[in-house]
């Protein structure tokens, strides 16, 4: 007897399926461990605020080295949270709103609560 194995059908019969599946929650998970660094929050709070920055500005914002901000903007871009434009010698970022809107529905709880009110 496998005692893992979850029923075909919940006692009480409360939900569905999860919508959630494991890919994209470790995506998710992802995006939510590149801003739960103080310094990464931000920074993408600043480049979302100004629209667009140039890496060159962000030490001064931040009061930290140039290889400190590089690495905390390696981190938030590879967790797709930031786009990376390179023009000469400068990398200018943006804030990618359609993985923040991503992160954002996925924790949306407004509609399950006004549905069990």
């Amino acid at each position: 007897m496998d005692m893992l194995r979850i029923p075909a059908t919940l006692c009480c019969g409360g939900t569905a399926a999860p919508d959630l599946d494991e890919v994209e929650a470790e995506n998710l998970v992802a995006m939510l461990k590149a801003l739960a660094d103080p310094v990464r929050l931000r920074l993408v709070h600043i480049i979302a605020r100004d629209g667009e920055l140039c890496a060159c500005d962000l030490p001064a914002l931040l009061d930290r080295s140039q290889p400190t901000i590089s690495h905390h903007l390696k981190v938030l871009v590879e967790a797709g949270l930031l786009s990376r434009d390179k023009r000469g010698k400068w990398a200018w970022f943006q804030v990618r709103h359609d993985q923040m809107q991503r992160l954002s529905d996925s924790l949306d709880t407004g509609s399950a609560v006004q549905a069990n009110s």
